[in-house]
């Protein structure tokens, strides 16, 4: 009976030392910076994680259409082997552009879809957040 107890523990215990808090869809995730907002960005939105990359955006109409627009795209026409290579997709970023000390341009591409792309982040307050509004109106 004691080596039931035992091969539970171990079990418990391994399992614990496995879980990473990151990997928590709940998770808040913080950026340091603007490459690191948006590299986080990019990251959730390849992993399929869009519930956590919905809480990076600019929180207004337009943005949160554009997400919207996306998450369905995503989860209806997505095939599973697309899925898995954007998980498998590294993320190159090519520059930084900062507009001001609290507005950035991110130019940048994965390596399943080598398609360069843009992305604004904004410093609101204290978090970085991503704009979409501006895909819309840049020269990709």
């Amino acid at each position: 009976m004691r080596s039931v107890y035992i091969i539970s523990f171990l079990f418990l215990h391994s399992f614990c030392a496995c879980t990473n808090e990151t990997d928590r869809d709940d998770a808040t995730i913080t950026s340091e910076n603007d490459t690191d907002a948006a590299r986080n960005f990019i990251r959730l939105v390849l992993d399929g994680k869009l519930d956590a990359a919905r809480n990076m955006l600019v929180a207004d109409s337009l943005n949160t259409q554009l997400f919207d627009a996306y998450e369905r795209k995503y989860i209806t026409r997505t095939v599973p082997e697309d899925k898995r290579g954007y998980r498998e997709s590294t993320i190159r970023i090519f520059s930084v552009r900062p507009l001001n000390d609290s507005v950035s341009i991110i130019r940048y591409s994965n390596s399943y879809i080598n398609r360069i792309d843009s992305l604004k982040v904004i410093k609101d307050k204290e978090a970085w957040k991503v704009d979409l509004k501006y895909w819309l109106t840049s020269s990709r």
